[in-house]
């Protein structure tokens, strides 16, 4: 018979087979979303401690055992099992939000390491609990306790702790509550989605559960995006807001066949400005698994940095307008200069950004993208013209730290840290705040290519390359910007003509350096004419590229051997070795 251990604090631990059970019920049940690898590396995690060798946990063991990486791995280049576990504690808190709430046992895997943390369910006392209620329905709603570290079950109220802190988060709650009285009154506002209750045939009862599910997962997914502020009471958004959005929905059902319909609605206007519909066969996926893929989409769509809500009111370049909207005008300002990549908006989203953080000093997303719009100053000085700022990357990496002390899980914020530092050639940093960016939202789909084209620039062409595939499969933008990133992958594995249909994909316009990895990818095959005529394109538009190759090339490629193999593709036109020569022959 199984005997309950004791914790030093007195606290009574639940039984080896107490865990086990919960173990099996979790992996057995629809609302744990992992992948089979993610089930493996849980169960692995559980056992292993439950036979007392989780000093045994780390990184190494772990993808040893549940990847099969070989004895080379290095952890901090290749972040397959941060990410895993990042998906395994997301999957925990969703399986205790929505089948788990009257458990028993509690199972944990706290973030910094990979041994779980086993508890009996216990009620803690309200009065310590620091919380704020977030409405999910018009008639539900949940408190979440912020700075407790696990998770406790007090009745019929399901207190959402460490799990939890990651959502808090994404929707802004811990940035608020760490600023108090006025200072949390200098936040700019962002953008209100209000999501309606979804409409369906009032004669099909299974269709009713649906919307209502697929509704709850849309809610659920847009709260991963911390750029809005997600509304599930109609009656208590303020309609006065000039940056309001309303997401609709309609679920048809015929036999097993399911439409969800949705679109975005622009409330100053009413005008519709995205709409999708989604298809699904009942007798082939889970009404579960159809709710979060289609709930998934949905969120991308919308909430994306390049998404509706940020591209439908870029048609003008922002600037600060005096208005409460002035640092919201400023983030789309960032992202339509990202878009069109010049001089004229790049000037104008940093004026905005400036001033936004001069009104609003506490806003963690100005100072990231502020520092992001510095950094491109450094590294895209010859699209946008002139020298390198002599400042900029101080700068950049100046606006970072003050984007991090307000707010250090800000996703921009590590973003900002991430591509800082990558360019500083501080790897370790870079790549430790891409993946902490990475496990905040992977819906986030700027972070994820971002991040994928770090982690692949490092010479983690693996890890990065998928990340990077996500992103394109998800219409990530700035249009074009992820595909030269996949004609690189191509490329470093051989596949020169995979490599070649990706270049052109990407867009040619937007960035010289595109241009240079075309170039570098048709001398290698051999196509001289064709490589000579984008040598002559950047000669004409970016001579300043042109003279400094191989410093720009060591920029970004990281490894002697990717900075090689890439060269050797110019070196066959007399390119790569500083000004520009016509080839032999």
């Amino acid at each position: 018979m199984s005997i309950a251990r004791v914790e030093q604090s007195g606290r009574q631990e639940p039984t080896s087979e107490d865990i086990l059970q919960q173990m099996e019920k979790i992996l057995a049940s629809d609302e744990f979303h992992a992948p089979e690898r993610g089930r493996q590396f849980f169960r692995f995690v559980v056992t292993e401690t439950l036979c007392g060798r989780s000093q045994f946990l780390k990184a190494f063991t772990i993808a040893n055992e549940i990847f099969g990486r070989e004895t080379s791995f290095d952890a901090q280049n290749d972040p397959v099992v941060r990410i895993e576990a990042g998906r395994i504690r997301r999957g925990l808190e969703r399986y205790y939000l929505v089948a788990g709430q009257a458990d028993a046992v509690i199972i944990t895997i706290p973030k910094g390491g990979y041994v779980p943390h086993f508890e009996y369910a216990q009620a803690q006392p309200a009065r310590n609990a620091r919380s704020v209620t977030v409405d999910t329905s018009p008639d539900i709603s949940i408190s979440r306790p912020l700075p407790v570290l696990r998770l406790a079950i007090a009745g019929a109220a399901v207190l959402i702790i460490a799990a939890a802190l990651s959502f808090a988060i994404a929707t802004g709650l811990l940035g608020r509550l760490a600023s108090s009285g006025n200072q949390a009154a200098a936040l700019p506002p962002d953008p209100i989605v209000v999501v309606d209750a979804f409409q369906f045939d009032a004669s099909d009862n299974d269709a009713a559960d649906i919307a209502q599910g697929l509704r709850d997962e849309v809610i659920g997914q847009l709260a991963k995006f911390e750029d809005i502020i997600v509304v599930a009471d109609a009656s208590k958004a303020n309609h006065r807001s000039a940056t309001g959005y309303t997401l609709q929905g309609n679920v048809q059902r015929d036999g097993d066949r399911l439409r969800a319909i949705s679109r975005l609605v622009r409330r100053s206007d009413a005008t519709v400005i995205w709409a999708n519909n989604y298809d699904a066969n009942l007798s082939a996926k889970s009404i579960l698994q159809i709710q979060a893929d289609i709930g998934q989409d949905i969120a991308i769509a919308v909430a994306q940095p390049y998404g509706a809500i940020f591209v439908s009111d870029t048609n003008e370049i922002a600037r600060p307008s005096g208005e409460e909207g002035g640092a919201y005008d400023c983030m789309l300002a960032y992202y339509s200069y990202r878009r069109t990549m010049d001089l004229a908006t790049h000037n104008a989203a940093r004026d905005c950004l400036q001033q936004a953080t001069d009104r609003f000093p506490r806003s963690a997303t100005s100072w990231a993208l502020l520092s992001l719009i510095y950094l491109d100053e450094m590294r895209f000085h010859y699209k946008l013209g002139g020298p390198p700022a002599p400042n900029a990357q101080r700068q950049a990496a100046d606006a970072a730290s003050r984007a991090t002390a307000i707010d250090p899980n800000n996703i921009r914020a590590l973003q900002a840290v991430m591509l800082v530092s990558f360019f500083a050639n501080d790897l370790d940093t870079a790549l430790k705040a891409g993946a902490a960016a990475y496990a905040q939202n992977a819906n986030d789909t700027e972070v994820a290519g971002e991040y994928g084209l770090r982690l692949a620039m490092s010479g983690n062409w693996q890890s990065g390359c998928e990340l990077i595939s996500a992103a394109v499969n998800k219409n990530a933008g700035p249009k074009g910007y992820y595909e030269v990133g996949m004609a690189l992958c191509a490329q470093m594995r051989g596949n020169l003509q995979a490599a070649e249909l990706w270049s052109r994909m990407s867009d040619l316009q937007y960035n010289p350096m595109h241009r240079l990895v075309l170039m570098s990818i048709l001398g290698a095959e051999g196509k001289t004419a064709e490589a000579l005529q984008q040598r002559d394109w950047l000669n004409a538009n970016a001579p300043a590229l042109m003279k400094d190759i191989p410093r720009e090339i060591g920029l970004r490629l990281q490894r002697k051997q990717d900075q090689d193999q890439f060269l050797s593709g110019l070196r066959s036109l007399g390119v790569a070795a500083g000004q520009p020569s016509s080839p032999a022959g």
